[in-house]
C-alpha cells in the first residue's frame, strides 16, 4: 500500500491523516467523519471502514452474549462451555483491538490500508473500484 499523496486539510480543517485516524474509532468516529467530510476520499474511506468494522464488533458482542446465555442454560456442562467461550471471545476482542490500532497507525502514516473483508466492502459502498 502506498502513501496517499494528498495531505491537505479536510473539510473539517484537520490534516487528512489526523482526520482519518480519528475516523478509525469504531462506529462513532466513522459516522461523525463520514457525515462531516465531503471532499477527502482518504478520510471517507477510513470512516466507512470504521462504520462497518464497528458494526461487526457490535454484532459480535450481541452474538457472544446470546451464546453465553445459551451455554449457561445448559445443565452440567454449560459452565465449562461458558468458560471456554469466554476465552475465545476475549481472544477475538483482542484481535478487534489490534486491527483497530493497526488501522489508526496506517491512517496516521497516510497509508490506505484495507481491513481484511471490511476494506473491500467499504470501497464498494463508496463507489470505488
Amino acid at each position: 500500500m502506498s502513501p496517499d499523496p494528498d495531505t491537505t486539510s479536510t473539510s473539517t480543517g484537520l490534516p487528512s491523516n489526523v482526520a482519518a485516524a480519528i475516523a478509525c474509532i469504531p462506529l462513532v468516529g466513522g459516522i461523525i467523519f463520514y457525515v462531516l467530510e465531503k471532499r477527502d476520499g482518504f478520510v471517507r474511506f477510513y470512516a466507512m471502514q470504521s462504520i462497518i468494522f464497528g458494526g461487526a464488533w457490535i454484532l459480535f458482542n450481541i452474538a457472544s452474549a446470546i451464546v453465553r446465555a445459551v451455554f449457561l442454560a445448559i445443565p452440567g456442562i454449560g459452565g465449562v462451555l461458558y468458560f471456554f467461550w469466554s476465552i475465545v471471545a476475549a481472544l477475538i476482542h483482542i484481535a478487534f483491538l489490534v486491527i483497530w490500532i493497526i488501522a489508526m497507525v496506517k491512517a496516521l502514516s497516510n497509508v490506505r490500508w484495507e481491513i481484511p473483508y471490511v476494506g473491500p466492502i467499504a470501497r464498494k459502498q463508496l463507489g470505488e473500484v
